[in-house]
């Protein structure tokens, strides 16, 4: 954890106060850190991210099926995989600054892990999990619906991105616009992307993923963040 994020500072941020402070430190913890300070197998936050996974995505299914009576089986099942894919997790992330508070190794933190939107991710269904355990499945519900599904409008700007931000700019706006490969980092079992999208020279979002469609995916999401403060949408 940085200087200032403490476990205290988070469970005021998130508003619940754990019983078991073992499990929410196991769910910000990396398995980098454990190898590092040879803890036993088992206290990172792998098991607490399968768990939280599970969690959300019952909570999600119900919340759909109740709020989208008018939707198809498909069309619910489409919109629960864009509100709790890897980018949406990670954006409802960052806004707990929950990297700021995970312990990571040194490996990882020098290569930029606490900005990585594939472990900030993993976190977030980590810690649904650890509240799971803790309280069980109200206070879990709660936590979701707080973080997760609220700002419907906004987080449902990922519902198919990519064919949205094509619409939109080739459709209404009649110009053009590409994706670029910036770099790719990691080691080649473990590659995130980084790509942008820009429209006619102008850069409109950046993204970053463990495939370059994933990356794709975040930027466009964050192109049409930044179209809609102009207006265009």
């Amino acid at each position: 954890m940085l200087d200032g994020y403490t476990m205290e500072t988070l469970e005021e941020r998130i508003g619940y106060h754990f019983r078991d402070h073992a499990l929410l430190k196991q769910a910000l913890t990396h398995s980098s850190f454990t190898n590092e300070q040879k803890i036993r197998k088992g206290k990172n936050y792998e098991r607490l991210e399968f768990l939280g996974d599970a969690v959300l995505e019952v909570v999600t299914s119900e919340f759909l099926y109740h709020e989208y009576e008018e939707m198809s089986e498909g069309e619910l099942t489409k919109m629960r995989a864009s509100m709790v894919c890897e980018p949406a997790l990670a954006f409802c992330a960052k806004d707990l600054e929950l990297g700021e508070f995970m312990l990571l190794g040194r490996g990882e933190e020098n290569t930029g892990g606490r900005r990585r939107d594939s472990l900030t991710s993993d976190v977030m269904e980590a810690l649904i999990g650890a509240v799971y355990l803790d309280g069980g499945m109200e206070p879990a519900r709660t936590f979701i619906n707080r973080f997760i599904l609220s700002d419907l409008e906004d987080k449902q700007l990922f519902y198919d991105s990519k064919s949205n931000l094509q619409e939109l700019i080739q459709g209404r706006l009649k110009k053009e616009f590409s994706y670029e490969l910036l770099s790719e980092s990691g080691p080649e079992h473990d590659k995130i992307f980084h790509v942008l999208v820009c429209m006619e020279g102008e850069t409109l979002g950046t993204g970053e993923g463990k495939t370059k469609k994933a990356a794709e995916q975040q930027a466009a999401y964050k192109a049409l963040l930044f179209l809609r403060e102009r207006e265009c949408i």
